[in-house]
């Protein structure tokens, strides 16, 4: 259970994230996104990935094809385990970034990070997609379309809200591994997330990993709040 849990290391100062991670000693996941990979570059991933952990490299390249594939290459080259680009980049986009990792393992020999497609942030509800991006469509059929060019651009990862789980497995099977941001206890704040669900909802539509962040890093003992969740979801995946 404790590689289903990717902890958001969205906290400011790097020995504070350091101070998290060495805490979470049972942790095997961590997600750097874009705020401290700017502010601490590949200093993070290294010492990430000298305490043996996985990296989830959260930066949502979306450009050219030719720019998000150069992109992809170099983060292969940094040992991320994992990496997300933005679906709405479109499928010539999503191919390079396939092929990058393709080209990477072909070259060096080994095992490249899975790409995930992010479908629709869930810090955005259908009002969002209308008022913001101008898609005048509901949040499943935009996350159904999304991620059918995922599919035919090579990509077999996602990320999507559980809420949209159910329905992208009950369309696509197993094909693709989901990872599900926007995940709350029941006993943690919503905060600016809006399309939410609970470690325990989680595994039972079908994610595979799920991103938590401030209720494990803000706790007063982040190890004990990692352990708890640990825990919900085992007993759900016991049942």
């Amino acid at each position: 259970m404790n590689e289903k849990i990717i902890v958001a290391l969205d906290l400011r100062g790097f020995d504070n994230i350091l101070r998290v991670v060495d805490s979470l000693k049972q942790a095997v996941w961590f997600k750097v996104g874009a705020v401290n990979f700017t502010a601490y570059g590949i200093r993070l991933i290294e010492e990430l990935k000298n305490r043996g952990k996985k990296v989830f490299l959260d930066l949502k390249y979306h450009d050219i094809p030719n720019t998000v594939k150069g992109a992809v290459y170099e983060a292969a080259h940094m040992g991320v385990d994992m990496l997300t680009i933005h679906s709405i980049g479109g499928c010539a986009m999503m191919k390079a970034a396939a092929d990058a990792v393709r080209e990477f393992e072909e070259k060096e020999g080994k095992k490249g990070p899975m790409i995930l497609a992010v479908t629709v942030l869930t810090s955005m509800d259908e009002s969002s997609l209308k008022n913001d991006m101008f898609i005048n469509d509901s949040v499943e059929n935009t996350v159904l379309r999304l991620a059918q060019n995922a599919m035919k651009s090579s990509i077999n990862g996602l990320v999507a809200s559980a809420k949209e789980t159910v329905m992208l497995r009950e369309k696509f099977g197993d094909y693709f591994t989901i990872v599900t941001p926007g995940i709350r206890p029941s006993w943690a704040s919503k905060q600016d997330q809006k399309r939410v669900t609970t470690p325990s909802d989680a595994i039972r539509f079908g994610s595979n990993y799920m991103v938590i962040g401030r209720p494990i890093y803000e706790a007063v003992d982040p190890a004990e709040a990692f352990e708890k969740i640990r825990k919900e979801i085992e007993d759900v995946d016991a049942r």
